[in-house]
Order: structure tokens, then sequence, then C-alpha cells
């Protein structure tokens, strides 16, 4: 997903492969990372079992985007 579609969803919790693109990162990198390291990723991350969610809102003002 791009920032723009992010911005225009309705969906309250993003996957990993959908702030990938706007990230330029693997997608997998972002997995890990928040299971190791979450404090090093400068967004909030939520780990439910082995899924990862990125609460949007939060991803949107990490990327500067006001909402």
């Amino acid at each position: 997903m791009t920032l723009e579609e992010i911005k225009a969803s309705d969906k309250t919790m993003l996957t990993p492969a959908d702030v990938a693109e706007v990230l330029q990162a693997d997608a997998q990198d972002i997995r890990i990372m928040a299971k190791q390291r979450p404090e090093l990723l400068g967004f909030q991350v939520c780990i439910i079992k082995t899924r990862t969610k990125i609460p949007r809102i939060p991803f949107l003002r990490f990327m500067g985007i006001d909402v």
C-alpha cells in the first residue's frame, strides 16, 4: 500500500505487508523487529500469537501525517 492508500483506508490495524512499501523495507524484517526490538521501529505494534498488527492512526502520525 502507498501512504495515500493507508491514509484513505478505514482499516483500524495494518499488517507489515501494508506498511513495507511505505517504509521501503521487507515485511518479514518488520515482523522480526516487532517481536525482538519493537521500540526501535518508532511506531506502535501489537503482537497476537504469530500475527503482527500495526495501528493505522499511530503509524500515520509516525509518518508525519496529522489525522
